[in-house]
């Protein structure tokens, strides 16, 4: 692992009350550490799990890419500054490493295939073609197969959300495949029970606090579609 320890410095939180230091889950939490190459982080919508993805990918020095947002009346000051209030431990120092967010990745292939036009070169990181002329799930694979062919920190935001059930077996079997390797290390934010499959990985789970890991049979993602799938007339039927 690049990173060994994160600790949430709470003496530095600027706020009790403003999202996300009014979170209990970050407040309860004092420090998660590390000891699998893939670490998932799971939770409700809101729980803060993709807020501490965020904040890790900034206090890593990990940019984030994203379009610039119009004017907002109302603007919380405390929103991204989450990463001031931690501290990385890092194995053997700082690596490089990247951010993707399903949601902002349209964005970039758009740029890529502009700085393309300019240096044919640099799209030969991302598999040598343009990720706009393919579908959603084959320029995802395609980012993911070449961007993680390097050393580094990888942190992925809800990675599943273009990709069908065929295509997340895709995606397990490269991170299977990269985090055997040695040099890379992923933490990722998914509602996929597909990928929290990977037996290589711990998860940590959002929905108590403090934040705490989880075997995958005990998650809430795996239960549902055990039990829809082998009881879905009971579901369909509300009962």
């Amino acid at each position: 692992m690049h990173i060994r320890s994160l600790t949430f410095l709470h003496d530095t939180f600027p706020t009790a009350t403003s999202y996300p230091f009014n979170l209990e889950v970050f407040k309860k939490t004092r420090t998660l550490i590390f000891h699998e190459p893939v670490t998932f982080f799971i939770g409700e919508n809101g729980t803060g799990k993709s807020t501490l993805l965020r904040a890790i990918a900034r206090a890593a020095g990990i940019h984030i890419w994203e379009e610039h947002e119009g004017r907002r009346d109302a603007h919380n000051l405390h929103e991204d500054q989450l990463h001031r209030s931690l501290r990385l431990e890092w194995t053997t120092g700082r690596v490089a490493g990247s951010f993707f967010a399903a949601e902002h990745f349209r964005h970039f292939a758009e740029a890529l295939d502009q700085w393309g036009r300019a240096d044919a070169g640099c799209l030969g990181y991302f598999g040598g073609s343009s990720l706009i002329v393919q579908s959603h799930g084959q320029s995802h694979l395609a980012f993911f197969a070449h961007r993680f062919a390097r050393k580094g920190l990888y942190l992925l935001d809800e990675p599943e959300n273009a990709l069908s059930p065929a295509r997340q077996l895709e995606l397990l079997r490269l991170l299977r495949q990269f985090a055997r390797r040695g040099d890379v290390q992923f933490i990722i934010a998914t509602h996929s029970p597909i990928l929290l499959a990977l037996k290589e990985a711990e998860i940590f789970t959002f929905d108590t606090a403090p934040i705490r890991r989880i075997a995958y049979e005990d998650t809430d993602y795996y239960r549902i579609y055990r039990d829809f799938l082998n009881h879905r007339e009971k579901y369909l039927d509300g009962s």
